[in-house]
Order: structure tokens, then sequence, then C-alpha cells
């Protein structure tokens, strides 16, 4: 047995076509009220959605609906084994499945919440790449500045910024990913600008990231805008398990602090050094689940320098596996 676990929920990035088919033909009771649940209110058969080819599937209004559906599939079959989550947190799109678990909002209310902001942050991407295409020059975009720490590329933006540079003052960090890694969004112009001047300071890699939309920044303002009315009409619960924000890197107090933060998580950096360091302080637990597709926060968590291991719980196969 896993012991006393603590959920970890992937964000958008972690797709794959496929996902969640196995829940789905495992039996779950939960799981297939789950599915006629999404199925109703996403409008569209949820086993089509998982089975879209990649480049339908990266879409954010088509990979948040899919990936949350896969998540919450993946923790419904684990509760049917009888494991409750000792703690929650997720990574971007993730902090949704982890408000859900943690029983802040219902599984319903989850569900429409990402339909929704999926819609919006869609519409904002599709609105700056066309705005691009026609030669606006405001195409935006993501890129991941390796080799250097956190404190130093925000540092740097800073300086940048100060220093009064036109393109760089909407250059933005993202995602506070590891100690070795940090995504930046913006511009397309400043974005191009900062990769000789991180290279300079001292970056191994610039990677820019095959999306159009600069997301966890200030860009996506408008995004947040047309959520907030969605956002309002939902009851926000105190966790019923210690929960983690994007936003502040800390553990949440209450259904109020939440709503609050859920709002500003489309447009605030993802601080999941920060809060890495605040789950692993918490204590009281055996290990951590990636409860979800993909194995990316495993490899963020073994970078933190935690001892707690850090198990795989996407599939069926992986949850089997724990027991």
């Amino acid at each position: 047995m896993i012991g006393k676990a603590f959920f970890l929920f992937p964000g958008q990035g972690a797709q794959y076509t496929g996902m969640a088919l196995d829940f789905l033909a495992a039996g779950s009771a939960a799981v297939q009220q789950l599915f006629d649940n999404a199925c109703e209110i996403f409008g569209k058969d949820v086993k089509a959605l998982l089975e879209s080819e990649a480049d339908v599937l990266k879409r954010t209004d088509v990979s948040q609906p899919a990936i949350t559906f896969t998540s919450l599939a993946a923790a419904a079959y684990l509760a049917e084994k009888g494991v409750k989550p000792a703690g929650c947190a997720g990574f971007s799109l993730g902090e949704y499945s982890a408000l859900a678990v943690a029983g802040v909002i219902s599984t319903q209310d989850c569900l429409k919440l990402i339909h929704q902001r999926g819609k919006a942050m869609q519409a904002v991407a599709d609105e700056m790449e066309a705005a691009g295409n026609s030669g606006g020059g405001s195409a935006q975009g993501m890129a991941a500045v390796m080799g250097l720490e956190p404190e130093k590329v925000e540092a740097l933006i800073a300086e940048w910024k100060a220093g009064g540079a036109p393109a760089l003052q909407e250059l933005y960090a993202a995602n506070i990913n590891s100690l070795k890694q940090t995504v930046v969004g913006g511009t397309a112009q400043a974005l191009t600008e900062a990769e000789a001047l991180f290279t300079a300071a001292g970056a191994r890699r610039y990677m820019r990231l095959q999306v159009n939309c600069p997301f966890h920044t200030p860009l996506m303002a408008k995004a947040a805008e047309q959520f907030k009315p969605f956002l309002d009409e939902v009851k926000f619960s105190d966790p019923a398990v210690p929960l983690f924000s994007n936003v502040s890197g800390k553990q949440v107090s209450s259904g109020a602090e939440a709503k609050e933060l859920a709002l500003a998580h489309i447009t605030s950096p993802v601080r999941w050094v920060n809060e890495q360091a605040s789950i692993a302080a918490l204590g009281g637990m055996d290990c951590l689940l990636e409860v979800g597709p993909g194995k990316v926060l495993q490899g963020l968590w073994k970078e933190s320098g935690s001892e707690l291991p850090c198990h795989s719980a996407g599939t069926v196969i992986d949850i089997d596996k724990l027991f």
C-alpha cells in the first residue's frame, strides 16, 4: 500500500491522444458518471475529444477539458481503490483538478469552469495569432530559459524594463518550473530580443516553445476578463485537505482566497519552485502521485531535492502497480 499520498495534477502540454480511455474501459462507476457529466457540460462526446489527433488536442479549448477529465478520472479511480489525497496541488491548468479533489469546488463546477476557461484563452490565442499573421507585429508566445536561477531571470527582466527597452516591457516570467528552468512569455519581438540578452547573461539554452499565447502573463488579461463572470457564479468552499496555490506558492487558507487566486491565476506566474517547497514542508505524507497524464511533475519534484518519491498515477496500469 502506498500510505498517505499527496496528489499533483499536471497542466497543459501533458496531453496525448487516447488518454483516459483505459479508465473508461475499466468499468468504474465513478468514471462513467464523470464521463456522462462531462459530455453534457462540454456539449460533445468526451471519448471523441480524447481520441483527437495531436494537432487538435493541443488547442487550448480542447486540451484543457481533455486533461482535466483525465486527471479527475484518475482521481476517481484512485478513490475507488481507497486512496484519498493527503493534500492537493496542480501545475497551471492542473490547479482546477486540485480545487475539485480538495473539495473547494464541485466536480461539475470544475468541468464548467474549465470549459469556459479553455474557450476564453483560445479566443485570445486566436486573436493574437491573427494579428501576428496579418503583419500587426503582435504575435506572442513563450520560451524556456535554462541554466539561470529563477531569481536571476526575474531580476534581469526587471533590470531591462527599468532600462526602458520598449520591446522588453512586454516580457514576463511565466512559469518558475525549477532552479534550472524558467519559462518566459511575451510578444514576438520581446522574446527575440531577450534571447541574446539571456544568453549573454549565462543562460545555457533558450528554447522557444510551440505555443502561440503567453500564458500566465498580464498579456492574458482579456481572457481573465471573459472568464470572470463564470467564476463569479461558482461557490468556493474551504479546502477539505491542504491545498496549494500557483500564484502564491503557499497553502490556501480558505475558499474565499482560492476564488481570488483562481482569477489571478490566468495572468500570474506559476511559482512551482516555491509551491514544491511549501508542499515538502507540510510533512505527514509517504509519497506524491502525479494524478493525470504525463511525468513532467515527477521530474520537477525530483529536481527539488526532496527524498519523498513521486509516482505515476495517470493510467489504470500506473495505479494498479501501486498496490
